[in-house]
């Protein structure tokens, strides 16, 4: 092989592996750490709690264990696998980060209300998720974890604030 033939071919390896490499990033091979990145801290934190919904409510539980929580022990939880600690209580959790308006949520902001038989109307007693569109994940009574509705019944009565932590 002369020269000229050797420069022709290299030249030809190179527009190849150009050209496969252009392929996989637009068909996406490789592509997962981009998507995971799109996802935002909030949404990770709001997909993990809801791998518990249904886990039964227990004021007053354990923050060691998964099987049972109350409000603030879920909070913390889910918080603490993505590296942010809580206060144990949701009065103490509504001292922590910067405050958010309602209007202003974003995915994973902590929401605290003033409901239940401890409530006044104007102390904390309860904390839930902001989990997008108007919902919040979070435990109590009867349910375990759930969803309900920010804006109708019981929390929409009982809304305090909201607290932005991530």
């Amino acid at each position: 092989m002369n020269k000229q033939q050797w420069i022709k071919k290299a030249i030809v390896i190179g527009m190849v592996t150009t050209m496969g490499l252009g392929t996989m990033m637009a068909t996406g091979v490789g592509a997962t750490k981009v998507e995971a990145a799109s996802v935002s801290k909030g949404q990770s934190v709001v997909n993990l709690g809801k791998k518990y919904m249904g886990v039964p409510y227990k004021f007053g539980a354990s923050t060691s264990t998964t099987k049972v929580f109350d409000c603030s022990s879920f909070t913390k939880y889910i918080f603490k696998q993505y590296n942010v600690t809580l206060p144990r209580t949701a009065a103490a959790q509504s001292k922590v980060g910067t405050a958010v308006s309602k209007a202003n949520l974003r995915v994973g902001d902590l929401v605290f209300f003033s409901s239940g038989s401890r409530a006044t109307g104007k102390n904390v007693t309860h904390v839930a998720v902001y989990a997008g569109n108007g919902k919040i994940l979070h435990t109590y009574g009867k349910p375990g974890v759930t969803i309900s509705d920010l804006n109708s019944g019981t929390w929409k009565k009982t809304y305090l604030k909201a607290r932005r932590v991530l």
